[in-house]
């Protein structure tokens, strides 16, 4: 028994050191990223689940209205996929001891002060990470039974075995739907990926229940036949959860950035099962920054999201692994005019999708378009997936995102005619599928756009130069990641992508000639003409805080705290402006500095406003909202105080409320006026 002692005072000391322990926002963030990058991969399983079951539906209709279709009897191949289905258990035997353990940590840690916050974030990070585990091993299941049905890879096979009515029955169905459920959901009709670049430049909120619906919605659209990209949506699911995950653990606006961003690269890594290429654009299109201390949670996030989604969508490589090189020195100038060539496609496509939305939304010319805009989502975008529909018959890449066309163009079995009629109409029917009304993403498209127009440029080429140049296979692949590019305005962002998808060292030297030449010349021609729109930084820093601050009347300094907590409540902002003992304008009291004293009654007749107000900077009305925003950031403050005029009695408060409704409403006259409220590419500057 002599032992006991020692180790009595053992857990003594550790308990003690438990007590200790702090989880600021910083040292959470990597985990927070870890955990949002398990539910992006886990939302990019469920989202391409969604997309085989509603091609399922279809080819079910097909089925039963064409007795002499030969598609496949799924029934028997279900145990064989179920047998056959890597389960990565170790997921579970890692996953939930930490996670389990994080639980007890947090029972054992005593409670007060502090603690109670770290108590709170163990005890959610643990429970996400259970629940992921709880949604992985089902959704997996599904995975392996949508593979048996045949309904999640084999486009290519059963497309050519449709009815030919079903072209014209499923993409307007399917838009009809769409429409339905979005119209009362107008700023959720974007592509998602400038939705998100916003929200993390004007600190706007993304709700995670809307992140779903453009799941669904999108889903629809892409399984129903529509052209449209899975990778948008994604991006936004995954960086509406990331707000709701960071909103929940406390963390400052900046945290929430970089935690957004974390939220879209892993849907990024998720969708293309690359990693580095979702880091990298995470951190070049979503955050347009390289700070190291970015570098960890966007990192883990994206191999978490990779990790999850190798389960649930498979660990295949979405583009075949090709040995393709650089043939010759002088085979970089045709590499250079395969970059041109992206980047007239990418800026036709925008222009041509932008045209297409102000046509359907009434905005164009002639008659025609009046009446499109005073008719429903729901009939819109119907119409714009019968146009999708009528196009399919040209091409067959039409029919969802397309990209089980690449691995064709890839290895040279498309023709030149081919090749050449896809591009031109898959850049068409996107346009009018997401124009129309339809949801989902373009980055899917622009990579069949450019493979399809790479593949008829190198066929072109290696017809003329049979023995100084490449197949066209190899033109293909970089045309993707030139369209890529071009499209995102992010030359890095394409390079890595096609360099991790094709797992080919030899290749990296076209890539950097065809994504760099397809991006800036993109960026040159979308900015040449386009009209000068006041951008958001620009407007803030032009207005003054008196234009949007609320006048009201701060409270004195020895104000006691029930009335003071009394009034606090009722205020609409949950801030107050506080005086000090001589009377002039001191900072703030919020809600919830009330959090550790509220329930301790024997101090609410002690404690007065001076003592549980914060001192922060104070405004003058004629200080610019952008640097009234930077001073919220530096204090992590949602409301600053403003200085009245001097003998006033009443002074202002501007708040990050007023701030966003005022740039919301913004907005809302630009998409009235036709005028967009991104970039002309994908990506805002």
């Amino acid at each position: 028994m002599s032992g006991d002692p020692p180790l009595r005072r053992l857990v003594q000391v550790c308990l003690q050191t438990l007590n200790r322990i702090h989880l600021p926002g910083p040292s959470v963030l990597p985990v927070a990223g870890a955990v949002v990058g398990l539910y992006s991969g886990l939302a990019a399983g469920i989202f391409s689940n969604l997309i085989g079951v509603m091609n399922g539906i279809s080819f079910s209709i097909a089925r039963l209205g064409n007795p002499r279709y030969s598609g496949p009897h799924p029934l028997a191949n279900v145990w064989d996929a179920l047998s056959q289905t890597n389960w990565h258990l170790e997921h579970a035997i890692t996953g939930a001891p930490l996670a389990l353990g994080a639980l007890l940590l947090s029972r054992v840690i005593e409670p007060g002060g502090p603690r109670d916050e770290v108590k709170r974030r163990l005890r959610l990070l643990a429970l996400l990470v259970l629940g992921a585990l709880a949604l992985y091993y089902p959704l997996v299941a599904l995975t392996a039974l949508n593979r048996a049905f045949g309904h999640a890879h084999s486009i290519t096979e059963t497309l050519p075995h449709l009815p030919w009515w079903l072209f014209l029955v499923a993409p307007p169905l399917g838009g009809l739907v769409v429409g339905r459920l979005l119209r009362d959901y107008p700023d959720i009709h974007g592509h998602g990926v400038p939705e998100v670049v916003r929200a993390v430049k004007s600190n706007q909120e993304l709700s995670g229940e809307r992140g779903l619906l453009k799941l669904i919605a999108s889903a629809i659209t892409i399984g129903s036949g529509g052209s449209a990209g899975r990778e948008g949506p994604i991006v936004y699911g995954g960086a509406a959860f990331a707000g709701t995950v960071g909103h929940t653990l406390g963390f400052s606006r900046r945290e929430l950035a970089i935690l957004l961003a974390c939220g879209a690269g892993a849907g990024i890594s998720a969708s293309f099962n690359a990693p580095i290429a979702g880091a990298v654009f995470a951190m070049e299109i979503i955050l347009r920054e390289f700070e190291l201390k970015v570098f960890s949670p966007i990192i883990l996030s994206s191999v978490a999201g990779t990790l999850v989604s190798r389960g649930t969508m498979g660990a295949a490589p979405m583009i075949n692994r090709l040995d393709y090189k650089l043939v010759s020195g002088g085979e970089v100038v045709f590499y250079a005019v395969l970059g041109l060539i992206c980047g007239l496609i990418a800026y036709a496509f925008v222009r041509l999708l932008h045209h297409t939305e102000d046509f359907f939304g009434g905005r164009g010319r002639g008659r025609l378009s009046a009446w499109l805009g005073g008719r429903p989502l729901s009939l819109r975008a119907a119409l714009g997936g019968l146009c999708a529909g009528l196009l399919a018959f040209l091409s067959p890449t039409v029919w969802g995102s397309g990209h089980d066309y690449i691995n064709l163009a890839a290895i040279g079995q498309l023709g030149f005619f081919f090749l050449v009629t896809a591009c031109g109409v898959k850049l068409v029917a996107t346009a009018i599928t997401l124009g129309s009304g339809g949801s989902g993403g373009t980055f899917f498209p622009s990579a069949v756009m450019g493979a399809m127009a790479g593949g008829a440029f190198g066929t072109l080429v290696h017809y003329l130069f049979p023995h100084g140049t490449g197949p066209s296979g190899a033109y293909a692949v970089v045309g993707m990641g030139g369209a890529m590019a071009a499209l995102t305005r992010g030359p890095l962002t394409g390079m890595m992508m096609l360099y991790e998808l094709s797992g080919n060292h030899s290749i990296i030297l076209p890539l950097m000639v065809t994504c760099t030449i397809a991006s800036a010349l993109c960026h040159y021609l979308s900015e040449r003409k386009a009209p000068k729109v006041q951008t958001d930084e620009e407007l803030l820093a032009t207005t003054p805080v008196r234009a949007l601050m609320r006048e009201l009347e701060p409270v004195p300094a020895d104000m006691h705290l029930r009335p003071l907590m009394d009034q606090v409540l009722t205020t609409e902002s949950g801030v107050l402006p506080v005086l000090d003992g001589d009377g002039k304008l001191y900072g703030i009291v919020q809600v919830d500095q009330f959090r550790e004293i509220w329930r301790d009654e024997a101090l609410h007749p002690a404690l007065v406003a001076s003592d549980v107000a914060r001192k922060v900077p104070l405004l003058t009305p004629d200080t610019d909202l952008a640097q009234a925003l930077r001073l919220m950031d530096q204090e992590d403050v949602d409301a600053l105080p403003v200085q009245g005029a001097p003998g006033s009695q009443t002074h202002g408060l501007l708040t990050r409320a007023l701030v966003r409704r005022f740039l919301s409403a913004r907005h809302a006259r630009q998409h009235a006026h036709g005028e967009h409220i991104v970039a002309p590419t994908e990506a805002t500057n």
